[in-house]
């Protein structure tokens, strides 16, 4: 079976992007071996659509499910007439949801768990033309002003602080390749 993840990076140890239309990657992975194959997001700028367009992009790559943090409503709707289960609500690495994936301990959802554009905040588009193999590591969505009303307070403070978490991590990323060019 193929699942396609929203991830920030290219790897199964790369962690999952809350976002599923504005993700960075989708890593496709394969169940029974858990081979993959990663692809760029090419939705990621769109001004509106990237949902529908990122649904569409996973549900041709053949895959039976999408694991991410948020997917909205127009994602949801395409994926489901696709015949793609849905598993949102899921953080921590690919490989990570994978694993509690192949445990059976995610549940598919029919409903979405954000609103319509939720993904669209501040920074929207960054990661292009950096050159040198580097992606801008800023966020390109919002977190969303008040918990939803399937989400607990419990379990959006969780992600919060996973998504401030991982942007720490970037940022000294980002901070040692400044670094190492500015030494050559």
């Amino acid at each position: 079976m193929k699942i396609a993840v929203s991830s920030t990076g290219p790897t199964l140890n790369d962690r999952v992007d809350p976002r599923f239309g504005r993700c960075a990657y989708f890593v496709v992975v394969d169940t029974d071996d858990m081979s993959y194959e990663a692809f760029d997001n090419e939705s990621i700028a769109l001004g509106g659509g990237a949902g529908i367009q990122s649904a569409q992009f996973v549900a041709n790559q053949g895959v039976q499910g999408v694991i991410t943090g948020n997917c909205g409503p127009n994602a949801v709707q395409t994926l489901s007439a696709s015949h793609v289960k849905v598993y949102v609500g899921q953080s921590g690495t690919v490989r990570d949801v994978m694993e509690r994936f192949r445990k059976g301990e995610i549940k598919s959802t029919s409903t979405p768990n954000v609103t319509s554009h939720y993904g669209m905040g501040g920074g929207a588009g960054m990661g292009r033309g950096m050159g040198r193999g580097m992606r801008a590591t800023g966020t390109r969505g919002s977190a969303p002003a008040a918990p939803t009303p399937s989400s607990s307070r419990d379990t959006e403070l969780k992600q919060l602080k996973e998504q401030a978490d991982e942007m720490r991590q970037k940022l000294e990323q980002i901070e040692a390749s400044i670094n190492t060019l500015e030494n050559k």
